[in-house]
């Protein structure tokens, strides 16, 4: 078919088309054709009162043989939403690469490695962060092959929603929201007390109220309300610092080790021993290790993190022309995200765990193991007798980084190390920002909050809108906001877990890592479901040319974009090791004794997210079953489906 000017038509398509579709007819043809269409509304928004973007494709003819799904030869689907429920689709790999380094690499890196040192010595500081790391490889690589299919608005929950309980999809996308909105809170407290490494542990509250409590978070919010663009190169440029730091510092420790003599033979003394522990904290060394598992997993929060911004990367722009006959002309490099975020998807949580891992081996290296200034449990009772500082150094920091650095008496080291931490926090707050908006928009902005709906529905999907820079700017308003306010209650109740003000934000910021875990697990859980499921469905798949789904596919022509390294056995691993992790490690600091703040912090919000779930389930009315997917037409019907959503998305 040609245009006007002679070209064909495909070549005036936008970008974002899709090659799946194997034939499209214009509107004006569609009006004077022979065969009238069957409409099927758009699968997220059956109620949608915008004006859809109708899309005609053949199907494939079985050579007479009996096909179960009685599929017209043309069909129209609904697939764009309304313009101010769509974002622009603008970051470049390394956008994505370094969103993920900003929003991982934060205070994790820098304060856990100290506190594994002294629970557990230092092999826990080296072995924890390992075995964390590989977990969470193995939950990126479920993540990764679904991810790589369909890049849509709150990926994570939709996929736990499709192939595994529609309830507990949406209860993992508020869990998901909460993770980050928290920890955008928790860190403007935690940027206080590195300021207050330098004005003193009862600083200023003028400064702390005033700047770090207000101002910061405003500046952070107006960063987030530019352009994906402006917003792509900030993350960047705050990214290669952020990395250009961790270098510095590892050389450093390297350096410091080299030249330390004395006080360097005293961390390297660790080694002789490096199945210590700190007996107030724990029984046993295997109990003070599961511990540290607990410890480790809050660094790893964020390496999941392209999935949130998988929606706003850019797609592929090679389009393979159309045959005639519309059959097997499917694009092998078209909207396929896997130059964007594959490389993020796939090796990211490995380069975070090399990293983690050498940073806990240089600690154990450059410091004592019972040195008095590493940080300890704050809710255990110090009785046993620890190593003193250095007499006239400053050490009134969390860090075991700045602690380091303060004893190795370079001028100026301790400040410099202490200033990168300051750095750390506000680019991984500004980052946890853009990933809680992008996880509400997610949730929010397929909803149908037109007349009749619930008042409670039309509120969230007043949040699911965006700006005129198609930046989702209410569902980031409304996430900055959410636990904004928690900073300021340290003016009045400290940071000590003594009070119950302390107590609470102390809780607040070390739940930061059981919501991400129990999204693991469910993530994991829902890879095993769809992997089943495209096995069971293969010979219906192929016959039906479900592009993009076909991974066990044995013809030369081959569009799965991801295949999973040992699968489905290592999805089947990372689940029992995210569950053992909720469970074992988490429930280790009780095995001695009830404590109140770390049972609050490590299952209250457990109970809270089954809550949830059950709630959800008797409002809506749900199964108490999983989703059924031994229905090949229902099972078809799904995959089509969330390929309409990625669609929509663009």
């Amino acid at each position: 078919m040609q245009t006007q000017e002679g070209q064909e038509f495909s070549d005036w398509l936008p970008d974002w088309f899709p090659d799946w579709f194997p034939q499209v007819t214009p509107r004006a043809d569609r009006e004077t054709s022979d065969q009238e269409p069957t409409r099927t509304p758009h699968a997220s928004s059956p109620n949608s009162s915008h004006s859809p973007t109708q899309l005609g494709y053949l199907s494939n003819e079985n050579d007479g043989e009996a096909d179960q799904f009685n599929i017209k030869q043309a069909k129209t689907l609904y697939v764009s939403p309304s313009a101010n429920r769509t974002v622009k689709r603008k970051l470049r790999g390394i956008h994505v690469f370094m969103i993920t380094v900003n929003g991982t690499l934060g205070t994790g890196l820098y304060w856990r490695g100290g506190q594994i040192l002294e629970l557990a010595g230092p092999l826990a500081a080296v072995l924890s962060f390992l075995l964390i790391g590989l977990l969470s490889w193995a939950v990126m690589q479920c993540i990764t092959e679904m991810l790589c299919i369909w890049p849509i608005p709150g990926a994570l929950s939709v996929y736990v929603s499709e192939f595994v309980d529609h309830e507990l999809g949406i209860t993992v996308g508020v869990a998901y929201w909460f993770t980050y909105s928290v920890s955008f809170g928790a860190l403007i407290a935690t940027l206080a007390a590195e300021v207050d490494f330098w004005t003193g542990a009862d600083g200023t509250k003028a400064i702390d109220g005033v700047v770090i409590y207000f101002l910061v978070p405003f500046i952070l919010a107006l960063i987030n309300a530019t352009g994906i663009e402006f917003y792509g190169l900030v993350e960047v440029l705050s990214g290669v610092i952020k990395l250009a730091c961790l270098a510095v510092i590892i050389i450093a420790l390297i350096v410091i080790n080299a030249g330390a003599g004395e006080k360097g033979y005293l961390g390297m003394k660790n080694w002789s021993s490096p199945v210590v522990f700190d007996h107030d904290a724990a029984d046993s060394w295997g109990i003070a290790f599961l511990m540290c598992l607990s410890i480790a997993t809050f660094a790893y929060v964020g390496v999941e993190i392209v999935a949130a911004s998988a929606l706003e990367s850019a797609l592929g722009t090679h389009r393979q022309r159309l045959d005639s006959t519309g059959v097997e002309a499917m694009q092998r490099n078209g909207i396929l995200i896997g130059s964007t975020v594959k490389f993020s998807s796939m090796y990211f949580s490995l380069l975070a765990t090399v990293a983690y891992s050498l940073s806990g081996l240089l600690v154990s290296l450059d410091i004592p193991w019972n040195h008095c200034n590493l940080p300890r449990l704050s809710w255990i009772s110090t009785t046993t007798e620890c190593l003193p500082s250095t007499p006239g150094i400053q050490t009134d920091t969390a860090s075991a980084f700045v602690v380091i650095a303060a004893e190795s008496m370079i001028p100026h080291l301790h400040n410099v190390f202490n200033a990168f931490l300051v750095f750390t926090c506000i680019t991984c707050a500004s980052t946890n920002l853009y990933v809680a908006s992008r996880a509400l928009f997610g949730l929010t902005s397929r909803l149908d909050g037109g007349r009749g709906q619930p008042w409670y529905i039309q509120i969230l999907a007043f949040l699911g809108r965006t700006n005129t820079r198609k930046v989702p700017i209410r569902a980031m308003i409304s996430s900055a906001a959410a636990f904004v306010w928690v900073p300021f209650l340290q003016l009045r109740g400290g940071t000590t877990t003594a009070t119950p003000i302390g107590m609470f934000v102390e809780i607040l910021a070390q739940m930061g890592s059981v919501p991400v875990v129990v999204v693991w697990t469910c993530e994991a859980l829902a890879y095993i479901r769809y992997y089943h499921c495209i096995s069971r469905h293969r010979s219906v798949i192929e016959r039906q040319h479900i592009p993009q789904v076909r991974r066990f596919s044995k013809s030369d022509y081959d569009d799965y974009p991801y295949r999973g390294p040992l699968q489905p056995y290592l999805a089947y691993l990372a689940f029992v090791g995210c569950l053992f992790v909720l469970i074992a490690a988490n429930g280790a600091s009780l095995w001695g004794g009830f404590y109140l703040f770390p049972f609050l912090s490590s299952f209250l919000f457990i109970l809270v997210f089954i809550g949830v779930w059950v709630l959800l389930k008797l409002v809506r009315r749900g199964t108490w079953t999983w989703v059924d997917l031994s229905n090949s037409d229902k099972v078809v019907r799904k995959l089509r489906k969330l390929h309409d959503i990625r669609l929509a998305a663009a």
